[in-house]
């Protein structure tokens, strides 16, 4: 495993022919308060790019260019956050999307343990450490092992969606979820308009 990391935008020449798994990282879990400070990338090639933004201006076109462009799946773990962050911050509306905890929960009906670290044992047979997750992603030097901790996040993301779509195509469920991966970005927009928490479709 390399880690690559860049400094305010994705470098040029690098390419991305099988999707790309996309994480990020912030300084909280509010879409609206807590600003979007490093986006990971990989190519499944075993190789992590870690895009540490300029907060002041979020000046990345080439990062931009890759996430917006539709020609290029963007793989993720708990799709809604990462997708609503990166339009909030980037102003980027990313489509089409892969959400492994969607398929997951499509498919892994015998378990409800869901989390990436959870998947990843199960599936890949690899541990993965959680031990960084909640460290400062707005310091100016990210340490290496805040660095290797976000890396793990996007290593494995081919590998579980390619897993996950023998399942689903074996459990007759591969329309379902991509139904729910189109679905996402309007998912998103509800979030960032103020209906988060609320069940639109519920009665009451």
């Amino acid at each position: 495993m390399t880690i690559y990391l860049h400094k305010h935008d994705l470098p040029d020449g690098i390419i991305f022919t099988d999707g790309v798994a996309v994480d990020t990282e912030t300084l909280g879990l509010s879409l609206t308060r807590d600003p979007l400070c490093l986006v990971q990338l990989s190519a499944g090639d075993g190789d992590a790019h870690l895009v540490q933004l300029d907060r002041a201006k979020y000046n990345c076109p080439n990062l931009k260019a890759l996430l917006g462009d539709p020609g290029i799946q963007k793989i993720f773990h708990f799709a809604r956050f990462d997708v609503a962050m990166v339009q909030q911050y980037l102003g980027v509306t990313m489509t089409p999307v892969y959400c492994t905890k969607i398929a997951s929960k499509l498919v892994r009906t015998y378990t409800d343990r869901h989390g990436l670290k959870d998947l990843t044992r199960e599936l890949i047979g690899k541990d993965m450490s959680k031990q960084q997750q909640s460290s400062d992603w707005g310091a100016d030097e990210l340490s290496q092992a805040q660095q290797a901790y976000a890396a793990s996040d996007v290593l494995y993301l081919h590998q579980l969606r390619d897993k996950l779509n023998v399942m689903l195509t074996r459990e007759g469920r591969m329309e379902l979820a991509q139904s729910c991966f189109d679905f996402l970005p309007v998912r998103v927009a509800l979030d960032l308009a103020g209906w988060a928490e609320t069940d639109i479709f519920a009665h009451a």
